[in-house]
């Protein structure tokens, strides 16, 4: 498939937030609930954490919802998910014995299984298949970030996305400070030009190292990597790409979702460098150069007991935003001065209340099933896949050392993610090194 940027904003176009449809957060079970004619049958793909959390969410945003099915490459993390998904929601969970589907192929007997609605949270590198099945059976769809670990797989994403639009499916993805509304104030006045045009930025993702699942006896390679996806580009892409997306997301939203022209990088192994760590970096530095001159310095890293940032900062020809996700910061100074107070948006006492007690995370959920109710899809396809194009071609430009165009990283023919894999596999792609990688 032969794609350039211009095709590409050409078929994506700028999507921004516009309408939202607004949620019932006042309903409240406190009687016994059974499934009707009007159940909204809901399936989980991806039994982790964050699976589990968005099943919650998602039986959380409509009274009448149900989680129906179950689906996960590992027995043991489906039946964990199910125990305490049953726990705190007891009868909206009816997940029978014959809808829990375990094995690399379970997605698509769960796809094919009577569900309204599927929740995508396996790794990452699944992704693409995924949504293309979902996408083609009918199902509304949320879908976790990051949505592809190659160009490859984006460009299907991109393919089942549109596709999704022509068949009125929703489609809401997994970047969570787009449901935010702070920053959907602060987003937006930025886009609406309060600090006027964007000379520079600067985004930030420092952290510490994440979770690590020791080798258990009887796994194979595959099952050993696929429980540690973190850390093999091909199952995650990187945590540039899987975790540092989100301020690259907060940081296209700032520049109206315009692709960048090209990125210029790099990246490496500091700290992280046992063996257990995989193939991935723990640091990239990157720059990125968009149309009208403007530049955004971006960088990530995940190390124990350094200095962690989690934040955007812009820079404009009538003043400064600073949007800062640890301290909770939303503010623009200069020209046109301005605060985020939340109880400024409500007059009523109680509405202000109840939107505290609803998370972003539990907002994605609320106006997904709100759209399905209303018979009005949404479709976050457009810009979710840009800001994952961006991150792809930091992960490049890192990996290699070299200025990449988007054109090329959207073009890019290098496969991460084998197209057939089994329990047997033996997969091992080489820790990339600057000025020795080549970009394909």
């Amino acid at each position: 498939m032969n794609y350039s940027r211009r095709n590409f904003l050409k078929t994506a176009g700028i999507a921004t937030v516009g309408s939202v449809i607004v949620p019932n957060l006042a309903w409240a079970s406190k009687t016994p609930w059974t499934s009707n004619s009007d159940t909204l049958k809901v399936g989980l793909i991806g039994c982790g954490g964050r699976g589990t959390g968005a099943a919650e969410e998602a039986l959380n945003a409509d009274p009448n919802v149900i989680l129906f099915a179950m689906a996960d490459a590992f027995s043991d993390q489906l039946e964990t998910s199910y125990n305490s998904l049953k726990e705190k929601l007891k009868n909206k969970v009816q997940v029978s014995g014959q809808n829990k589907f375990v094995g690399l192929d379970a997605y698509q007997k769960l796809i094919d299984s009577d569900v309204d609605v599927v929740l995508l949270a396996a790794p990452p590198a699944f992704r693409p298949a995924h949504l293309e099945a979902a996408v083609n059976a009918g199902r509304h769809i949320f879908c976790e970030k990051p949505f592809a670990v190659d160009a490859p797989g984006l460009r299907r994403v991109i393919a089942a996305a549109k596709k999704a639009k022509e068949k009125n499916l929703s489609l809401v993805s997994g970047f969570c400070w787009r449901y935010h509304l702070p920053k959907r104030e602060t987003f937006g006045k930025i886009v609406n030009h309060q600090i006027g045009g964007i000379l520079t930025a600067e985004a930030t993702y420092d952290t510490g190292e994440l979770w690590f699942k020791e080798r258990q006896k009887g796994w194979s390679d595959f099952e050993y990597q696929l429980r540690n996806w973190l850390y093999y580009n091909w199952l995650s892409g990187d945590h540039i790409n899987e975790q540092a997306i989100h301020s690259i997301d907060m940081l296209q939203w700032a520049m109206g979702d315009v692709v960048p022209l090209q990125v210029t990088g790099s990246g490496g192994r500091q700290k992280r460098t046992d063996p257990k760590f995989g193939n991935v970096y723990d640091h990239f530095a990157v720059v990125y150069e968009y149309p009208g001159g403007a530049k955004a310095y971006f960088r990530c890293r995940q190390q124990n007991n350094t200095s962690p940032s989690y934040a955007v900062e812009l820079v404009g020809s009538d003043g400064k935003c600073v949007v800062d996700c640890r301290t909770g910061a939303h503010q623009i100074t200069g020209k046109n001065p301005w605060n985020y107070d939340d109880e400024t948006k409500f007059t009523d006492e109680n509405a202000y209340k109840r939107s505290q007690s609803r998370s972003m995370y539990q907002q994605e959920h609320d106006e997904l099933f709100a759209s399905i109710r209303a018979d009005k899809p949404m479709n976050d396809g457009e810009w979710m896949t840009r800001s994952n194009l961006v991150a792809l071609a930091g992960r490049m430009a890192g990996y290699t050392g070299q200025t990449i165009t988007l054109d090329q990283a959207l073009s890019s023919n290098e496969v991460l993610f084998p197209e057939n894999i089994s329990w047997d596999t033996r997969y091992d792609v080489p820790i990339a090194i600057p000025g020795v990688t080549g970009f394909k």
